[in-house]
């Protein structure tokens, strides 16, 4: 079987990793996603014990269940594109506080397991279908869903007929919905939903999205003229967002209600004209037990970040903690969060320096760690991630003792070399806490694939055991990659430049293929073997494939992020040719003369770039679903970078590319689906348009039915197949 099609049938190697993990509140038992090998694409949901035999069992298996995945709601649809999901089967779940109980939904349906007991058979609850996105309570007693826009609320036991499935809170127009993230939301700020449970399962607070004044978008499929297009409401840059309120709703057990009545909100007012962006919902418990509302709301131009704390009783709102930027306010993911004793555990940057991880007012993380985000927060233990200093490609965590005072990176028994400083920090690593039980994936250049690890006793310096989770996933069929790492030029941009393994420097100079990323919140140059494996196979065709993380990536600071501000062409086109420049100094087997560069989204608007201004070093381009005109794209991730189009028109002609259209002179081939509505086809149908007008020849693949991610097998395998057709015929007259 051929890479690419490998690659494709394993959606990039990930079927069969475990993923998704839940840890009992005593630490011993681990519940996470699985499919049964390397292809099987029906995910299963397992139960590993983290002592004892430390074997893994399946405890929900969707072919049992007469569920597949072929009708799915749009709802459901979106929120996996939105997620990047391209799995089946249980594509997510939730337990209960004491680890009894987990609920999924399959199809549209919804369905629970017991996880104790001697009768652990899944279960199908009759709820309101189409069932998205279910919760269960913190008690295991009731499960929150969204159906038709509709937050309900259905009881695991049959006390009550129908389980006593009820409306908490209903649409109250055709454009408005309750318990969903809207699109920038889970596109663009990492909030992907829309209801959250009181710790004492005692109420609800549920986000209210109004869209009617948000643009409609329609998005049409030529391969089937019979259909109507789907019609969606996207905010482009400077555009109306959606009108998103929040509310608490006390919800109780069926019987205390009568037929057909309904909690009545009470509305959490904040000042959304100043803060209208809702970043994110949680709760917390008071030293008297009693739960307390909090929430983050940015500011439309993004500088600024406020937290708030509400009682849910009244809705009454406090600031708790402002955090402000001159150019822009990161959404950090895991906070707030707060420790068992209620200090606030943030991620904040004092004036001129880096983002450091505090708890109270106190900083825990060390000065020079590039601080990624908090991963956990256990009793009075925090699990953070970051990157060492001068070591951008390796995500380490960290576990901060706050009893002690300790604070370490987390070592994994048994991986890399042993005792060394690169086993201690290198590779990329996750994980979860709960329980004295620290869950850690591991990715490294020494081994291929991810290795999870069960580490019993976190908190002590000798772990008191360890067992793992094997991965499932198949081994590529390529050879191991072949990379070197360095950093280059003056601004020491990380860098890696991947070879073919039957390469020696006796022969022939290779051609370059530029393999960017090159923007915001997306980082390529990692010490990780399956980082490079589409790499590696590209070089296997006869290429030295060049990548680089320029200004704009993460990893390095905060000055280096925003270095992009009101311009997204100029730093990032001028790093990668200072990487490529550095790179024919350091490598005497390139051939300059012969470059091409490829990548997708804003690597593809990269791509595109690259040919239309440096045609002197870049000879032909493959962009897949570039970003064209950013006065298309979405209002949070645009404005982020480029303000307003009425406020800084000129950062916006300065990063369009509609304009150089007539400066073509390289082949270009553009490949864009047309059921995207993150990176919407008008994109390139308009730059081709432009092109045809200027007379330059160019070359469209529009791509029927796939969305921003292609994920049928098929067109997966076949678009690598036709990129390295492309190039390899681009770059033939070159030289």
């Amino acid at each position: 079987m051929s890479f690419p099609r490998q690659q494709a049938r394993t959606q990039r190697f990930t079927i069969g990793v475990p993923r998704a993990f839940q840890v009992s509140p005593d630490g011993r038992r681990v519940a996470f996603l699985r499919g049964r090998d390397g292809a099987d694409t029906a995910t299963c949901l397992w139960i590993h014990e983290a002592e004892g035999s430390g074997t893994a069992a399946v405890i929900a298996d969707p072919r049992t269940l007469g569920a597949d995945d072929e009708d799915l709601p749009p709802e459901e649809r979106a929120r996996r594109e939105r997620l990047r999901e391209s799995g089946g089967g249980i594509v997510s779940y939730t337990v209960d506080e004491a680890f009894t109980r987990a609920v999924f939904t399959l199809s549209g349906r919804l369905f629970y397991v017991d996880l104790v007991g001697d009768d652990t058979a899944p279960r199908e609850l009759p709820a309101t279908t189409p069932v998205v996105d279910p919760r269960i309570s913190p008690a295991g007693d009731r499960v929150a869903y969204v159906s038709g826009g509709a937050v309900r609320v259905i009881d695991v036991s049959g006390a009550e007929p129908d389980h006593g499935d009820r409306v908490v809170a209903e649409p109250d127009g055709p454009d408005v919905t309750w318990g969903l993230a809207e699109l920038v939301a889970a596109e663009e700020m990492g909030r992907y939903r829309g209801f959250w449970w009181a710790p004492d399962g005692s109420s609800l607070a549920a986000a209210r999205v109004d869209e009617s004044d948000v643009n409609t978008w329609y998005v049409s499929d030529p391969g089937r003229p019979g259909q109507e297009p789907a019609s969606l409401r996207y905010p482009p840059a400077g555009g109306t967002n959606a009108d998103v309120r929040l509310a608490v709703f006390p919800v109780g057990p069926a019987g205390r209600r009568g037929p057909g009545e309904r909690p009545e909100p009470v509305w959490v007012e904040w000042d959304r004209e100043a803060l209208p962006y809702l970043a994110t919902v949680g709760w917390t418990t008071g030293p008297d037990g009693t739960p307390t509302l909090v929430f983050t709301a940015q500011s439309r131009d993004q500088r600024t970040l406020e937290l708030f704390s509400a009682d849910p009783a009244t809705g009454l709102v406090a600031g708790a903690r402002t955090e402000t930027d001159d150019v822009w306010v990161e959404l950090m993911p895991g906070v707030p969060a707060h420790t068992r004793s209620g200090e606030l555990v943030w991620i904040g940057r004092e004036a001129g320096g880096e983002r450091r991880v505090y708890v109270g007012n106190r900083p825990v993380s060390p000065a020079d760690v590039y601080v990624r985000g908090v991963v956990d927060v256990d009793g009075d233990r925090v699990l953070y991630s970051g990157s060492p200093p001068e070591r951008p490609g390796d995500v380490s965590l960290w576990l901060v003792e706050l009893d002690t005072g300790l604070s370490a990176p987390v070592e994994v028994p048994g991986h890399g070399r042993t005792g060394s400083d690169a086993d201690a920090h290198g590779g990329l690593r996750s994980g979860r806490l709960r329980g004295d039980t620290l869950v850690v994936q591991h990715r490294s250049m020494e081994f291929t694939g991810v290795r999870t690890v069960v580490l019993r006793g976190a908190g002590t310096e000798t772990r008191r055991s360890h067992s793992e989770i094997e991965s499932l996933a198949e081994a590529p069929d390529l050879p191991e990659p072949r990379v070197e790492f360095w950093r280059a030029g003056e601004r020491r941009i990380p860098s890696a430049l991947v070879l073919p393994s039957w390469y020696r420097g006796e022969q022939h100079p290779l051609p370059v293929l530029v393999a960017p990323y090159g923007g915001p919140h997306a980082q390529r140059v990692l010490n990780a073997r399956g980082a490079y494996l589409t790499a590696q196979w590209y070089a296997e065709q006869g290429f030295a494939v060049l990548i680089a993380d320029g200004r704009g990536t993460p990893g390095l600071g905060v000055e280096w992020e925003q270095s992009v501000h009101l311009d997204l062409a100029g730093p990032v086109l001028e790093d990668q040719v200072a990487a490529l420049e550095d790179a024919a100094e350091r490598f005497d087997c390139l051939d300059l003369s012969r470059v091409g560069i490829h990548g997708w989204s804003f690597g593809g608007y990269l791509s595109a770039l690259a040919v239309l201004r440096r045609p002197d070093v870049f000879h032909a381009a493959v962009a897949g679903a570039p970003v064209i005109d950013w006065t298309l794209y979405d209002t949070h991730y645009t404005e982020r970078y480029l303000g307003t189009p009425e406020g800084e028109p000129g950062a916006y002609e300065r990063s369009s590319l509609l304009a150089e259209a007539a400066k073509l002179e390289r082949p270009l081939m553009m490949i864009h689906g047309l059921a995207d509505d993150n990176v919407a086809f008008a994109h390139t149908q308009r730059m081709s348009s432009a092109l045809m007008a200027a007379g330059r020849p160019h070359t469209v693949l529009p791509l029927s039915g796939v969305t921003h991610s292609p994920s049928d097998p098929t067109v997966a395998e076949n678009l690598m197949l036709l990129q390295v057709e492309f190039l390899k015929e681009s770059l033939r007259g070159e030289g």
